[in-house]
């Protein structure tokens, strides 16, 4: 009887666990004005905006600037790492983390390029 009590605990943990783990590995898609102002972690699409700044290091930072294709909206992004290696052949970039201290604080950068195999299916 005690086994079957501590198996069920356990098992309820576990899905406890899971679940919380699952949520919070979940991160929405939304534009620039909704990044800016929420709570947790968010991924954000745009493409580079040309008329700022160029994208640079500062430090440890990447640092460009990311345009909302539907609004026009801009917003900073500072990336903790490097240049991703195909970054200038972006087509979209996808920056997930959250907005803070004026600039969008990325965790991580997709970085979404035109595919080799559509160009090679145009001929």
């Amino acid at each position: 009887m005690n086994r079957k009590i501590l198996l069920g605990i356990l098992i309820l943990a576990f899905l406890g666990y899971a679940g919380y783990s699952f949520v919070d590995s979940v991160t929405p898609y939304v534009g620039i004005a909704e990044a800016q102002t929420a709570s947790g972690s968010v991924q954000v699409k745009g493409l580079l905006a040309e008329s700022a700044e160029a994208p640079h290091m500062e430090g440890d930072y990447f640092v460009f600037t990311l345009r909302d294709e539907d609004t026009g909206e801009t917003m900073p992004v500072r990336y903790h790492g490097a240049k991703p290696d195909q970054f200038d052949e972006a087509h979209h970039i996808v920056a997930v983390g959250k907005y803070k201290d004026g600039a969008f604080q990325a965790d991580k950068l997709l970085i979404k390029c035109p595919s080799k195999y559509e160009q090679q299916g145009k001929k």
